[in-house]
C-alpha cells in the first residue's frame, strides 16, 4: 500500500484531531471506520504506527503522544467498530471482529508490515492481529494491555463494573442508567477517575475534547450493545489465560510493554508476570501512573518508544530514534 488515503475516503461526522495536527477520514471497511492522519516524515520512512484505544476509548486517547511520533514515522489512531466516531453500523464489536477490521485497516489503509501501539482492549486486539497475520505486524507497543493477572484482590469498582457488564440484562440496565443519571462531563470524569492515577493531572484541552465526543455519541445508536460485546468477549479471553499467554509468548516480533504502577484495571503485577514470561519483550514500569500513559505521561511514553525503537532500529526505528 501506498500509505494515501483511499478513494472510499470520506470526511468524518465531526473532527478532533486538527487540534493536535491530524486530519479525519471515514474509510469504508464493511462499513465506516473513522480515523486520524497525524503525517510522517517526507520521503522513505520506517513502517507506520497504527494507534488502537482501549474499552471505551477512541483516537483521543493518543493526541497527547501521536504528534511527537509523527516527526519519525507515519502515525495513524483508528476508531475501532462501536467507538469513537466509528458507528457500529451492524457490525460486531468483540476483540475477534475488531482485530480482524485492525487486520484491514492495516493491509488497506496504513500499508504493512506495521507498529501497532495498543492501549488497554487495544493491546488485546493488536496481539490477537499479530497472532493471526505476523506478516503484517513490525512491531508491538503495548501500554497497559488487557493481559492475564495473577490471583489477587482485585479492585472493588473495576469487579463490580465488570461483573454487571457481563450479565446478561443487568449489563443493558446498568448502562442505560448510568447514561440518562450523568451529563457527559460526568461520564469523563468517572473515566478519569478510574483510569487516572490522579486524575487532576488530565490534559484539560484533552477533557474538553472528550466532553463533545461522549456528547456526540449519545446521539449514536447501538452504542451501548457495541461497549458490552466488547466488554464481555475480552472477559472471555481472559477466562482462558492459557491460550492467550501462549499467543503473547509466541510474538516473533519486538515488543514493547509499557505499564502504570498504579493501574487499577490491570494491577502491575500482571505486567510483571508477561515480562518474566516474555523474556524478549523490552518492559517500562512507569512509577505514580494509571492505565493510560499515554494520557497521564506522554513524555516517558514517548521516550520509551524512542529507546525502544532504536534498539531495533534495523526494524521499526525512524530517523529520529535514539534522540
Amino acid at each position: 500500500m501506498t500509505g494515501v488515503p483511499s478513494a472510499a475516503a470520506a470526511a468524518p461526522p465531526a473532527s478532533f484531531g486538527a487540534r493536535w495536527g491530524g486530519r479525519g477520514f471515514v474509510t469504508d471497511l464493511g462499513g465506516p471506520v473513522h480515523w486520524i492522519d497525524f503525517g510522517g516524515p517526507s520521503g522513505s520512512s520506517p513502517p507506520p504506527m497504527v494507534l488502537v484505544h482501549g474499552l471505551g476509548g477512541s483516537h483521543l486517547n493518543w493526541v497527547q503522544v501521536a504528534p511527537a511520533l509523527a516527526a519519525e514515522r507515519r502515525v495513524l489512531a483508528v476508531d475501532l467498530a462501536g467507538f469513537g466516531l466509528t458507528p457500529a453500523a451492524g457490525r460486531a464489536a468483540t476483540v475477534q471482529a475488531n482485530a480482524h477490521l485492525l487486520c484491514r485497516f492495516v493491509c488497506e489503509v496504513a500499508g504493512s508490515p506495521a507498529v501497532l501501539a495498543g492501549n488497554s482492549m487495544g493491546g488485546m486486539i493488536s496481539i490477537l492481529h499479530a497472532h493471526a497475520r505476523l506478516d503484517t505486524v513490525a512491531g508491538l507497543v503495548l501500554v497497559d494491555p488487557s493481559i492475564p493477572v495473577p490471583r489477587q484482590r482485585p479492585d472493588l469498582r473495576v469487579a463490580r463494573d465488570f461483573a454487571l457488564y457481563a450479565t446478561p440484562g443487568l449489563g443493558e440496565l446498568y448502562l442505560t442508567a448510568v447514561r440518562w443519571r450523568t451529563t457527559p462531563r460526568q461520564q469523563v470524569e468517572r473515566v478519569l477517575e478510574l483510569c487516572f492515577a490522579d486524575p487532576e493531572s488530565a490534559s484539560a484541552e484533552v477533557t474538553e475534547a472528550s466532553v463533545e465526543l461522549a456528547g456526540f455519541r449519545r446521539a449514536v445508536r447501538g452504542t451501548d450493545r457495541a461497549f458490552l460485546q466488547a466488554a464481555r468477549s475480552l472477559a472471555w479471553v481472559l477466562a482462558r489465560p492459557g491460550r492467550y499467554r501462549a499467543m503473547m509468548a509466541g510474538l516473533d516480533v519486538p515488543v514493547l510493554l509499557i505499564h502504570g504502577e498504579q493501574d487499577r484495571l490491570v494491577p502491575v503485577a500482571a505486567a510483571r508476570d508477561a515480562a518474566a514470561a516474555c523474556r524478549d519483550w523490552d518492559t517500562a514500569l512507569l512509577p505514580g501512573v494509571g492505565h493510560t500513559p499515554q494520557l497521564e505521561a506522554p513524555d516517558d511514553v514517548i521516550a520509551a518508544i524512542r529507546s525502544w525503537a532504536n534498539r531495533h532500529r534495523g526494524v521499526i526505528a525512524g530517523p529520529g530514534a535514539g534522540r
